[in-house]
């Protein structure tokens, strides 16, 4: 095309009278009528090609309604020539998606999870043993003791926000902390904390 050409079809294109013709080159499926009428169209046939591709068992007929929820939120980017295609695009991708996830949860399903542990019955009942002493020495902490070192060691929280939360100087929970600590320490065997 020449250079001449394109001024003309550009002037053509411009016109006031072409106008009307130009919008409805850009015309999306925003209305409602227009959207009802693909419906109406579209649906029924839609679902039984989802239902003879896919089964009954994964809802054809909800992917169809998803489908068009999807267009109509999108309807602005959807030219009604493109309307057909989309749908159906749409509608197979979820049909799709939904069988991976039937595939996904029927593998979850034949994963076997162990319901024993390597762990001895000496070390379990050890352990049992030692979270009760535990228990034991930290209820006969002072209660402020108890306090900074629960806030420190088990919600991870800092020196100088255990200090704001009680009330009291970042050096004094500090030392609530350690004596806390300290007590543990020499009450319990083996006690060694992180």
């Amino acid at each position: 095309m020449s250079r001449k050409n394109i001024k003309l079809f550009f002037d053509i294109f411009n016109n006031p009278i072409c106008k009307p013709l130009s919008k409805k080159l850009h015309q999306n499926i925003c209305d409602k009528s227009l959207f009802s009428r693909l419906y109406e169209k579209y649906a029924q046939g839609l679902s039984d090609i989802l239902y003879y591709k896919y089964g009954g068992l994964l809802n054809p007929s909800d992917k169809v309604q998803d489908a068009f929820i999807k267009m109509w939120e999108n309807c602005a980017k959807v030219a009604p020539e493109a309307a057909k295609s989309y749908l159906y695009t749409i509608a197979n991708n979820l049909m799709l998606n939904e069988t991976k996830h039937q595939k996904v949860k029927l593998n979850y399903r034949k994963v076997t999870f162990k319901d024993y542990t390597n762990e001895s019955p000496e070390f379990l009942m050890r352990k049992d043993q030692f979270l009760e002493q535990y228990e034991k020495v930290l209820s006969s902490l002072k209660p402020e003791h108890r306090e900074a070192f629960i806030l420190s060691k088990v919600e991870g929280k800092t020196h100088k926000e255990i200090a704001e939360l009680t009330g009291v100087t970042k050096k004094v929970a500090e030392h609530r902390i350690y004596a806390a600590f300290a007590m543990l320490k020499t009450q319990l065997d083996g006690f060694k904390l992180k």
